[in-house]
C-alpha cells in the first residue's frame, strides 16, 4: 500500500469503541470526521489534545464534524480517560494496532536520544464522501481544534 495522501479514500475501520460497541467508519458516511491518533490515555500531551477537542466540541459539531480518537489503549482504560476528563466523543480501542497501522500512525519515534516504535500523533480530516480532506502531521496539542478548522 502506498502512502496515504489528501484526496485518497480513507481506509475502512472496524473496531470496538470504549463501550465494546462495534464502530465502522462507513457508518459515518455523509458526515465529516476528525479521526485522530494519539499515543496513550492520561499522558500530558494526549490529555491536552483531548481536552482541547472537548473544550471546542460544540464548535466542531456546529461545523459538522464527528470526533473519533484512536490509541492502542484498552476499552477499560478509554472509559477511565473519558470519565476523568468528561470527553464527549468516541475513542477506539485498537489494541492489535490494525487501524493505527492502516493509517500509517505507527512508526519510529525518538525520545531522549532513544529510538523506539510507537504511535505517531496524527489527525485525518475525512469528508462526507469518505475521502481524506486533510492530514495534520504536526499536531499542536493545545491548539488542535484551530488546526482542524483552519
Amino acid at each position: 500500500m502506498g502512502k496515504l495522501k489528501e484526496g485518497d479514500l480513507a481506509p475502512e475501520i472496524k473496531a470496538k469503541d470504549q463501550n465494546g460497541e462495534d464502530f465502522e467508519l462507513s457508518n459515518l458516511k455523509g458526515k465529516k470526521v476528525v479521526l485522530y491518533f494519539y499515543p496513550k490515555d492520561n499522558t500530558p500531551g494526549c490529555t491536552k489534545q483531548a481536552c482541547n477537542l472537548r473544550d471546542n466540541y460544540a464548535e466542531l459539531k456546529n461545523a459538522g464534524y464527528e470526533v473519533v480518537g484512536v490509541s492502542a489503549d484498552s476499552q477499560k482504560k478509554h472509559q477511565g480517560f473519558i470519565s476523568k476528563y468528561d470527553l464527549p466523543f468516541t475513542l477506539l480501542a485498537d489494541e492489535n494496532k490494525e487501524v493505527i497501522e492502516s493509517y500509517e500512525a505507527w512508526g519510529k519515534k525518538k525520545f531522549m536520544g532513544k529510538e523506539y516504535m510507537g504511535i505517531i500523533r496524527k489527525t485525518f480530516v475525512i469528508d462526507e464522501e469518505g475521502k481524506i480532506e486533510q492530514i495534520i502531521e504536526k499536531v499542536k496539542t493545545k491548539e488542535h481544534t484551530s488546526q482542524i478548522l483552519n
